[in-house]
């Protein structure tokens, strides 16, 4: 199988701009590139190396932790694909209850039974663990996790709160006209840099622009920050792209 990125994008249903910052950042590279044209190629290979990192997206890690737990040494590619086979059954099985719900609905009765979805919850919550426990030994997540515990929860949701903050101004940014190279954007990209490290772990340049493309490319944290108006991830995306540079 060989495939060109935009037939390897419509067989995965992979935007080719996500393969193609993939690429960038060494998490999926194609199987052969075109020494004379550059073109892209992508077979068998890519095909597996997609499964386990949508896999691993679907238990809600980020990209750079992602990458982290692929290249471990002791990761078990067939123990992924099994546990991505139950997950996937899981949330199969739930959208035929839902289905079902609504043609009940339909026909004038209610099954709330129906959008229990309790199985595939907990199952994803244990496969996250599994692999967090296993696999998550990097130092970000480390010191992320060690900060976590000792919070309560009420400072959880201040900082929390803080972070929605920092959104909304770049949203307000954004709003009154000023590009993403403008003095005022480059002022928040520092601010959000130093909240991260600050609340979380030492936020690098290289992770900080990872986690501008995650909040473009992952529909939840798109569609959370869109909320203080359409368009502010990718205009935070692209302040952090010059601030990154």
């Amino acid at each position: 199988m060989k495939m060109s990125v935009k037939e390897f994008s419509l067989f995965t249903g992979v935007s080719v701009r996500t393969l193609h910052y993939y690429d960038e950042i060494d998490l999926l590279k194609p199987d052969f590139t075109d020494s004379e044209n550059a073109y892209r190629y992508y077979g068998d290979k890519a095909t597996e190396r997609l499964l386990e990192i949508l896999f691993l997206k679907e238990l809600d890690f980020p990209l750079k932790e992602i990458a982290d737990i692929l290249s471990s040494p002791d990761y078990d590619k067939k123990e992924a694909f099994r546990k991505q086979k139950k997950l996937l059954t899981l949330k199969k099985e739930r959208l035929e209850r839902l289905i079902a719900a609504i043609d009940a609905t339909e026909k004038g009765t209610t099954l709330m039974k129906k959008f229990d979805n309790s199985e595939f919850d907990k199952t994803k919550e244990k496969y996250a663990d599994e692999v967090k426990a296993r696999w998550g030994n990097t130092e970000a997540y480390r010191e992320s996790e060690e900060k976590s515990a000792r919070m309560s929860g009420s400072e959880k949701q201040s900082i929390l709160d803080g972070m929605e903050f920092i959104m909304a101004e770049f949203s307000k940014t954004m709003k009154n006209g000023f590009t993403p190279e403008s003095e005022a954007a480059q002022a928040l990209c520092l601010k959000l840099q130093q909240f991260i490290t600050d609340n979380f772990y030492n936020c690098t340049k290289e992770i900080l622009a990872g986690l501008g493309e995650m909040y473009v490319l992952d529909e939840r944290f798109r569609n959370n920050i869109d909320k203080n108006g359409e368009g502010t991830a990718e205009y935070i995306r692209e302040a952090l792209r010059v601030y990154c540079k």
